[in-house]
């Protein structure tokens, strides 16, 4: 096996925690905590510490209706990184919605 081999099977990503559950809420705007800690593999706890960071930096909006909370976006809100600073985090959730919408698009003409 090579070393290459070695380091492209360790545990890193390409997108944070934090991406990944503002993903999952624009693919869900009524997603529960605990299904969001599921699908990406980490603890409620972090998801509800995560959406707290996203909410306070103005990414989402909570509201709460009945039981469960419904969120809604800023897709206008920039990312935080210098170099990233002018793009809207729109340009993120559109790249994967439309990846997403080309999976099922897929998944249906089978």
């Amino acid at each position: 096996m090579s070393a290459y081999h070695d380091r492209s099977s360790s545990s890193w990503t390409f997108l944070t925690h934090h991406a990944r559950v503002l993903l999952e809420i624009a693919r869900d705007p009524e997603v529960r905590l605990r299904d969001i800690a599921a699908s990406i593999g980490i603890t409620e706890r972090a998801v509800q510490g995560i959406v707290t960071d996203l909410h306070e930096a103005g990414y989402l909006t909570r509201e709460r209706v009945g039981r469960r909370n419904h969120y809604s976006l800023n897709l206008d809100q920039s990312f935080r990184y210098p170099t990233e600073a002018n793009l809207p985090v729109r340009v993120l959730i559109d790249m994967f919605t439309q990846h997403d919408f080309t999976k099922d698009q897929s998944l249906e003409s089978r």
